[in-house]
């Protein structure tokens, strides 16, 4: 099968022929997702603009030296770039362990794969989240309080409930949400 080059290419071709006002259509679209990104992962604005520069070099070059063809939409490509340079980043400043080495931040196939899952993810996480906010205020706070990790007994004693009432009633949200989730997204099964 023959592979289908996105349309988003022209990001790929205004990189390497320094088209101003395509370069600065990315920047507009993109810069600030990718700050945002960023300082919710304990980043400042500077790092966001040096990890956004950096990602667009490491694309211009990718580009340039092996002809970079998009098979997927730029913004979820850039995105994982971004977050692979910024985790490795993280993992030099020593704050988290992350990806493996700077191997990780080059281009290839699977990162074609990834920017196409990622944004399958993204659309999942959209449809669990507004599924999510249908839930009742109570179904909501047992889930969000077994998810954060806590022992259920002592979910169950500040919820000032029986342990296994607990149980029976997270496994009835879980349930639903499970439910509306499956009736909005057929293939997440």
């Amino acid at each position: 099968m023959a592979t289908v080059i996105h349309t988003d290419q022209r990001f790929i071709t205004a990189l390497l022929q320094n088209d101003v006002i395509i370069v600065r259509e990315i920047y507009t679209k993109y810069a600030g997702k990718i700050r945002h990104y960023i300082m919710a992962n304990s980043g400042n604005e500077d790092d966001a603009a040096d990890i956004f520069q950096e990602a667009l070099i490491d694309i211009y070059n990718q580009a340039k030296s092996k002809q970079l063809q998009l098979t997927c939409p730029f913004e979820p490509f850039l995105l994982l770039i971004c977050k692979r340079k910024w985790l490795n980043l993280l993992k030099k400043r020593g704050r988290e362990p992350v990806t493996k080495d700077a191997e990780d931040v080059s281009i290839g196939e699977d990162v074609f794969a990834l920017a196409e899952q990622m944004q399958q993810s993204d659309k999942r996480m959209q449809v669990f989240l507004q599924c999510f906010e249908k839930l009742g205020d109570g179904c909501k706070d047992i889930i969000k309080k077994c998810l954060g990790g806590d022992d259920q007994a002592l979910i169950a004693e500040q919820l000032k409930v029986t342990y296994g009432y607990l149980r029976k009633k997270k496994s009835e949200c879980m349930a639903a949400l499970t439910k509306m989730i499956h009736s909005q997204l057929p293939e997440w099964k």
